[in-house]
């Protein structure tokens, strides 16, 4: 998932670069999002195994 995180935000400034904003703020909210879950299934599999 952060693989996925960090490939969409490459892209995103790479767009920037290009001046394809459209592109990079779409790519931008992707990865925002996919971090956001990478973050939520992190805290959950560190508690899941503290719990054990």
């Amino acid at each position: 998932m952060l693989h996925y995180a960090l490939v969409f935000l490459v892209i995103a400034i790479i767009a920037g670069v290009f001046g394809f904003a459209g592109i990079a703020g779409a790519a931008a909210g992707i990865a925002k999002i996919l971090f956001v879950i990478f973050l939520v299934l992190a805290v959950v599999a560190f508690f899941r195994r503290a719990a054990r």
